[in-house]
């Protein structure tokens, strides 16, 4: 079955051929109807009921966005979406800060998801409604060409996984100006993994481990959790195919009582992963315990910047201003079940505030204002009419 899906190319084949052509082309072959019926029947004559989870939101977008959630629940297989949301799993106490910091007169940098997310009373959006000067950026150099072109202090918002840290540590070890820093807020994604089981709250068989993250630090780190818990993986691509091909080779080895790490990303993942990447993250950060939104504190899965980066690190710089927030503990918003979708518990269309009081237009929690939070990806493609079904 696996060798079947890859069909041959022009660039296979070694023949010169336009790069969009190209592109399309293969675009097109990893949406084949045909190739997807065939997998679909594989997964089916396995005869299974089984329960996975992937954690990555760019996934959920693929199952939600082309129908697959429904098929493979035909099929015996009920795929959760984990933590795999870097916005929605950053805690309240971090919105709080950059809140504080745009508040007291920072220059605040970061993604447009981060200013649309709801603190205790107000968002960076509101506090730039009110004057203050709230910055969306794509990347964490536009964040210092602002900061070049600004005397006053900038704060870029870091956030992200293994995926995005990279940038960031790049730039510490590049040109920066004295009146930027960062507001870190980067996490490492095995130590969740590792809570998820720990905490033995939700029943899974299974993980499809995150494409972008694994292009990073290759295959390795998932080996730990095969061997611990003898639970199969396979890290997956993006397109339709790459998901189905994905959830059958990990029902194969469900079915047969493997426990191997598995890469149906190779066209992109390799073993090693990303050597330069993961050297410059280990000049730059160091693990440490973190909390992340919907769990408790992660032993190692936050990344620390290391003492010659504290010039850098907004916390270290405005300790006095961030002081009372880093010592307050901060409840989720009332009614909202971001936590619990975020650790597979629920489905997003349980939560009571879905599609009513919660909406991307006016979002209680995180995982409405993603674009790769559970919520906001069902809403995007069903509206009110998932709820209704």
């Amino acid at each position: 079955m696996e060798k079947v899906a890859r069909r041959r190319t022009p660039a296979r084949e070694g023949k010169q051929v336009n790069t969009e052509e190209n592109i399309g082309r293969m675009t097109l072959t990893f949406r084949d109807k045909e190739m997807a019926d065939k997998i679909i029947l594989g997964i089916k004559k396995l005869d299974l009921k089984i329960q996975i989870m992937h954690v990555c939101g760019t996934h959920q977008d693929t199952i939600v966005r082309y129908g697959l959630d429904p098929i493979l629940k035909d099929c015996g297989v009920t795929v959760k979406q984990g933590p795999g949301c870097p916005v929605c799993v950053t805690t309240q106490r971090e919105i709080e800060e950059g809140i504080r910091l745009a508040e007291t007169g920072k220059t605040v940098a970061t993604y447009g998801d981060m200013v649309r997310v709801p603190g205790v009373e107000k968002s960076l959006s509101d506090i730039r409604a009110s004057g203050g000067n709230v910055q969306t950026v794509y990347s964490i150099q536009d964040a210092v060409s602002i900061s070049k072109k600004n005397k006053k202090p900038v704060v870029f918002i870091a956030v992200g996984f293994e995926t995005t840290a990279p940038s960031t540590a790049v730039t510490l070890l590049g040109d920066v100006p004295s009146n930027f820093s960062i507001l870190n807020c980067h996490r490492y994604v095995p130590p969740a993994l590792h809570a998820l089981l720990d905490m033995g709250e939700v029943k899974i068989q299974g993980f499809i481990e995150p494409g972008h993250v694994s292009v990073i630090i290759g295959m390795r780190p998932y080996e730990e959790l095969a061997s611990k818990y003898k639970l199969p993986q396979v890290v997956s691509g993006f397109e339709p195919l790459d998901m189905l091909m994905s959830v059958y080779m990990l029902a194969k080895q469900i079915k047969k009582g493997e426990a191997k790490v598995e890469n149906e990303y190779a066209r992109v993942v390799k073993y090693e992963g990303n050597q330069k990447a993961l050297q410059v993250l280990e000049r730059v950060f160091e693990p440490y315990d973190l909390k992340w939104r919907g769990f408790p504190v992660i032993p190692g899965s936050g990344m620390k910047l290391k003492k010659e980066f504290e010039k850098y690190d907004a916390r270290v710089i405005y300790e006095d201003e961030l002081k009372d927030i880093s010592q307050h503990e901060f409840e989720e918003p009332k009614g909202c079940k971001c936590a619990e979708v975020l650790r597979g518990l629920i489905e997003s269309t349980e939560c009571p505030l879905f599609a009513k009081a919660c909406t991307p237009q006016h979002p209680v929690g995180p995982c409405m204002v993603s674009i790769e939070g559970s919520c906001n990806i069902l809403y995007k493609y069903y509206g009110t009419e998932r709820k209704k079904a």
